[in-house]
């Protein structure tokens, strides 16, 4: 599998992220994630104007699904979302519905392992249960009371080639990755890189970061399609 550069629109403003949007495609990313933030700020019309002025670009919903997983897949779908985020810590009978509103209409089903006890038994459970993808996931709250705590702050690193060894599909590393950390995900074999806060985006505020960010996103998206075909077990 090729790597795929995919960059997390966490902002609040829908015009913000379209504008974001535009530039980082210049730069080479591949697919648009509609962050959290602008889930709940602007919801299913948020997805659908990405997809009205990206017509061909494959776009994430990161819902976070816990619960009513068969309907919340089925409305981003509709709006025009190709892939959809559940958690590992729903139920398994949500995850089983947000897999089966994938196969009914036509999206793929991205599996979080945030929030784990096991972070590679959360994955492999993921995967089980029809996944196509795994987020291995450090939380943005997690990381920070952690780090508040004058404590070494966790990072998917820490776990990244456990669970990419543990499944076989494949797998994104996820929260308060360094630029250095996030272009070597595909060393790990991990092809899919995500690039949001803090990277691109002002974790704080959750507005685009100042300076030369397209330039900084070209080169990050040249650094990582430069590694080629990343294998996936089968």
């Amino acid at each position: 599998m090729k790597p795929i550069v995919q960059i997390s629109l966490d902002l609040t403003n829908i015009d913000e992220a379209l504008e974001t949007a535009a530039m980082a495609l210049r730069a080479g990313v591949d697919w648009l994630e509609a962050g959290t933030p602008l889930i709940l700020a602007e919801g299913l019309h948020g997805v659908k104007k990405l997809r009205e002025a990206f017509p061909n670009i494959p776009i994430v919903a990161d819902l976070k699904t816990m619960d009513g997983g068969y309907l919340e897949a089925e409305m981003m779908a509709k709006a025009g979302a190709n892939y959809v985020v559940v958690m590992a810590r729903a139920h398994e009978e949500t995850i089983k519905c947000v897999v089966q509103a994938g196969k009914d209409f036509g999206c793929q089903v991205m599996g979080d392992n945030l929030g784990c006890p096991d972070m590679v038994e959360g994955a492999k459970f993921l995967e089980d249960l029809g996944c196509d993808f795994v987020i291995h996931h450090i939380g943005y709250d997690e990381r920070r009371g952690i780090a508040a705590q004058g404590k070494r702050m966790p990072s998917p690193m820490d776990q990244l080639r456990e669970v990419v060894d543990a499944v076989s599909i494949p797998v994104q590393a996820v929260g308060g990755l360094s630029l250095e950390q996030a272009i070597e995900c595909p060393k790990y074999g991990a092809p899919l890189v995500v690039l949001g806060a803090p990277l691109t985006i002002d974790a704080d505020a959750f507005k685009t970061a100042d300076g030369n960010l397209e330039e900084s996103l070209r080169m990050i998206c040249e650094a990582i399609h430069a590694y080629g075909d990343i294998a996936i077990k089968k």
